[in-house]
């Protein structure tokens, strides 16, 4: 039995896909757990060259890739570009891990002990991915764990089947052994019930989801019962700081670009803007200037830098937003809302801690800016969040963007860069209602490995007994 993607923009199918149950998704994972075995006791290198093949082979892909992007949630031709590239790096930056899995020796208090420390591969890791950047986070949820000798369930996007069903067909053709690399994709109804018995196979023993923070706690909780570890990468409320001594012209570069690159719906978006009074009024004509001039249409054309957002719950959420700041005060000082998927770049100047959009994520082309008296009422106000993803502060005095930066409470912060940053070598992750646990580079072998304590003992023991 299939179910049916629609076009966001277009309301024609978008993709179709296998609406598995829950019993067929268990049957994936069995598979999974028989072909573990031979998987985990492979050589680094030998692992290295199919992840090699299957960034070659992801790259191949890349005119599938683009259309899927398009049909299926709204993209533009250059994010579903971008994804592209960080994805294939972020495969290759897997593969050279595979030698880095290592292990240290301790000393030990005991005469003729040898005390050593491995770290090992654990299994079935299930990883479940969303759709707004679907081919990077498609790739991440299951690139390092293969590189640490794990096999993998990728549980689809519902909203981008045909998409993240292309990563496992290039890694399928890149060679990895069957049972290896497995994908379940299932109707939307049936999402609970799927989610529910993945998580609850025994095969799996490692699960890692990028998504909202109210899924990601039913998520942690289901596998709480098994106590089974998650890495969860969660919702975000990203805060970037304007200091009086900033340089604007480049403040509103990254602002624009935090806030409104594939219509905001990133998880390190810039969701407040704030400015200290001092230079407020300046920054907010020319972050203004900046917004007008972001065109949005139809991603099909090419023409604009904005494309549709992913469906129309995403417009009267934002809508919601823009009404409730706008009653309460707050001035729109570009953009507006909007009445279909094609939503302009939006910014809503006075917003205040009464206003909804001062706390609640947009996941929208809509941006709040907030006014602050000076640079510890900015610290207080970009704390004031439960959100602890991204963060930036711009100045022109480094070391005061340092020192403001460690004040931030947020697992990844930019001084004089974008709130939207990532590189496959990085440690990416969030505190508080933006998770826990880190992807990215040496952190991701910590996550997807388990860490045994080995002793060899080389002289006769002594023992009281």
């Amino acid at each position: 039995m299939d179910f049916e993607r629609i076009n966001p923009l277009t309301h024609e199918p978008a993709s179709k896909a296998t609406a598995m149950s829950a019993d067929e998704a268990r049957a994936v994972v069995d598979r999974a757990a028989n072909a573990f075995p031979g998987w985990s006791t492979l050589g680094p290198n030998a692992r290295r060259a199919l992840l090699m093949n299957a960034a070659t082979a992801l790259e191949a892909r890349k005119d599938d890739f683009v259309a899927a992007m398009m049909t299926e949630v709204g993209a533009t031709a250059g994010w579903a570009m971008f994804n592209l590239m960080l994805a294939a790096g972020m495969i290759r930056e897997a593969a050279s891990l595979t030698t880095q899995i290592s292990g240290e020796v301790i000393p030990s208090d005991k005469p003729g002990c040898l005390a050593l420390t491995l770290r090992e591969p654990v299994g079935v890791i299930l990883g479940i991915a969303p759709w707004n950047a679907p081919i990077i986070l498609g790739v991440r949820a299951i690139a390092v764990p293969l590189a640490c000798g794990n096999a993998v369930v990728l549980k689809a996007s519902e909203l981008c089947p045909r998409t993240h069903s292309l990563i496992i067909e290039a890694f399928a053709s890149a060679g990895f052994p069957a049972g290896v690399v497995n994908i379940v994709t299932n109707a939307p109804k049936d999402a609970g019930d799927v989610v529910g018995a993945l998580i609850d196979h025994p095969a799996v023993r490692r699960i890692n989801f990028t998504g909202s923070t109210a899924i990601g706690r039913i998520i942690a909780k289901r596998a709480a019962e098994h106590l089974k570890p998650c890495l969860l990468e969660l919702g975000g409320k990203a805060p970037l700081i304007v200091l009086e001594d900033a340089d604007l012209d480049e403040a509103v570069k990254a602002a624009a670009f935090g806030a409104f690159m594939n219509q905001g719906q990133i998880c390190m978006s810039t969701e407040r803007i704030i400015v200290v009074d001092a230079v407020a009024a300046d920054f907010v004509k020319r972050f203004a200037v900046k917004a007008k001039s972001l065109a949005t249409g139809d991603p099909r054309e090419g023409k604009t830098p904005l494309g549709a957002v992913v469906d129309q719950k995403t417009v009267k959420h934002v809508n919601n937003l823009i009404d409730d700041a706008t009653a309460k005060g707050a001035t729109i000082v570009a953009g507006s809302k909007a009445d279909n998927v094609l939503m302009p770049a939006t910014v809503v100047d006075g917003v205040t801690r009464t206003m909804n959009i001062y706390r609640d994520e947009s996941f929208g082309p809509v941006v709040g800016i907030i006014r602050a008296k000076d640079e510890a009422d900015a610290i207080r106000i970009a704390n004031d969040s439960e959100y602890g993803l991204s963060a930036a502060v711009f100045t022109r005095d480094t070391a005061r963007g340092l020192r403001v930066a460690r004040q931030i409470r947020s697992g990844i912060c930019h001084i004089n860069g974008p709130t939207v940053h990532d590189e496959a070598q990085m440690p990416f992750g969030g505190v508080g209602a933006s998770g826990y646990g880190r992807f990215g580079g040496k952190a991701g072998i910590e996550q997807f490995t388990e860490l045994r304590w080995i002793t060899v003992e080389t002289q006769g023991g002594h023992f009281p007994i």
